[in-house]
């Protein structure tokens, strides 16, 4: 009950006029940074970051929020009608989608993702409104060995559960702790690898990074790849809306497959993309027409939708709680609160209740006007790729541009995101994972000093991180995840000696 009466409070704070407009411009600007193939959630809250800096931190993390709804609905758009995917995740959705549009079938196909994507994100925030109370009173027990153990346990999720390389894993996040490590030393007051550069004191801005990282890597990449944009034409009228929902209710046992496995990969950080692709792959071997995947299964939309949605929602969680982002998008949305300068983690919950309320609101409130806004606009958004990338690139880069010197009112950090946008553009040709180190610059410093704070206290005893069963669970749960890949290769081997 206490729950609910602070939900129904973060409710008034959500309802009001100016957040119910930022809200909806939100899930407007986030459903066409959907369609765009070359951004993405984490892209779009990073570039439009800037324009909630005058606003107060409630308001902000709500447009910012349903930005980042919309983006997940919006990848669907592109996935079904033209092949392309709009986000990483929306991948899976094009095996049946296209499919689909090109039996004809577009409306329901973009019906089936946009419900799928609603009930996933639907479940995700009901756990995160029940869950999030419980695991910040229990952080509350921790101290500085418990906080690196979970900022350990984190880094070493992102190895372990990897698609890719592990090793190019681990680069990748050494790399972005090298930039985390630029400017003063909080402990000695020393500098740290400036190099002479006064303006490096404060280290490399978290913001001015990321929006190099993505929007002008991408967007690098794109003008490379020459994108030419064709597909089929969509409308969707009631009718098909209606037929849609009332088919859907068969496949009532993938949905809740597909939102368990989402909101594990999403508390976990595993990211709503392996979300996508594993709910695929599950959906395929326990459906009754698994064989006639690919060929255009409304099926074959529901699994991936619901998954990303409910993995991209419950990547909130951890960040809220613990201070720990679960993916990408939430790794910006945690360095806009350290902007706004608020502290995620535990006392946010006691000490900011209407922030936290409010948002926990607005994800209801945001799915609702995101699903409404894309069922009624899908042939809008459809027409934004008619435009020539030509003119679309240029649009983004100006306002990359703009987002970046906002920041200090400083053409250093113009440079500074040209340089990101080149490291990103490389990182991206030579398959280098660019979450890791997101996660590295943004976490690094505040792992850093709750290692430092430990070894303190311990007076520089390795053992205070299996002083007792929680943060010895965590450390050995952290190692466990890090030499993950190496055990699985060793154990393939001796299975394959086995055999022979």
């Amino acid at each position: 009950m206490e729950e609910i009466s602070a939900l129904m409070h973060g409710f008034s704070v959500a309802l009001s006029p100016f957040n119910l407009m930022l809200m909806l411009i939100g899930v407007v600007l986030g459903v066409i940074i959907g369609v765009l193939p070359g951004l993405g959630g984490a892209n779009g809250v990073a570039i439009l970051l800037p324009l909630t800096f005058a606003m107060p931190p409630t308001s902000g993390i709500i447009m910012l929020s349903c930005i980042y709804w919309g983006a997940l609905f919006g990848g669907a758009i592109t996935s079904i009608l033209f092949n392309i995917p709009g986000e990483p995740w929306s991948v899976a959705t094009t095996f049946d989608g296209y499919p689909l549009a090109q039996k004809g079938r577009a409306g329901a196909a973009l019906t089936a993702a946009f419900t799928s994507s609603f009930i996933g994100a639907l479940v995700a925030v009901v756990m995160i409104t029940f869950l999030s109370p419980l695991i910040a009173r229990f952080a509350l027990q921790f101290g500085t060995p418990e906080f690196f153990s979970v900022y350990l346990l984190t880094f070493c999720a992102f190895v372990g559960m990897s698609k890719g390389k592990a090793m190019k894993t681990v680069a990748a996040m050494m790399i972005g702790f090298a930039l985390a490590a630029v400017g003063l030393d909080t402990v000695t007051g020393q500098l740290r690898l400036t190099f002479g550069f006064t303006e490096l004191l404060q280290g490399f801005d978290f913001l001015i990074a990321v929006i190099g990282l993505f929007g002008i890597g991408e967007i690098l990449q794109t003008l490379e790849e020459g994108l030419a944009f064709k597909g089929v034409s969509a409308k969707l009228n009631m009718s098909v809306v209606m037929e849609t929902w009332r088919e859907l209710p068969r496949y009532w046992m993938t949905s809740i497959r597909s939102s368990l496995v989402g909101c594990f990969m999403g508390i976990v950080p595993g990211g709503a993309t392996p979300a996508s692709f594993m709910s695929y792959g599950i959906a395929k071997r326990f459906s009754n027409n698994g064989e006639a995947f690919g060929s255009g299964q409304i099926e074959g939309v529901v699994a991936p939708e619901t998954a990303a949605h409910a993995a991209g929602t419950s990547a909130l969680l951890p960040m809220l709680t613990l201070g720990v982002p679960g993916s990408p998008t939430a790794a910006v949305l945690l360095g806009g609160l350290l902007i706004w300068g608020l502290q995620p983690g535990p006392l946010l919950f006691v000490e900011q209740k209407d922030f936290v309320w409010g948002l926990i609101a607005s994800m209801y409130l945001g799915n609702i006007a995101g699903l409404l806004v894309v069922l009624t606009m899908v042939p809008l958004f459809a027409a934004i790729l008619r435009i020539p990338f030509a003119i679309i690139a240029p649009v983004i880069l100006v306002i990359c541009a703009i987002g970046a010197y906002t920041v200090h009112n400083s053409m250093l950090d113009v440079y500074l995101m040209v340089f990101f946008g080149i490291m990103g553009y490389v990182f991206k040709k030579l398959d280098y994972p660019l979450a890791p180190l997101v996660l590295a610059l943004v976490l690094g410093d505040r792992a850093e000093a709750s290692f430092r704070q430990a070894m303190l206290v311990s007076q520089g005893e390795l053992g205070v991180f299996f002083s007792n069963g929680l943060v010895g669970s965590l450390t050995a749960l952290a190692l466990t995840l890090l030499f993950w890949p190496m055990l699985a290769a060793a154990w393939a081997g001796m299975r394959a000696g086995t055999l022979r």
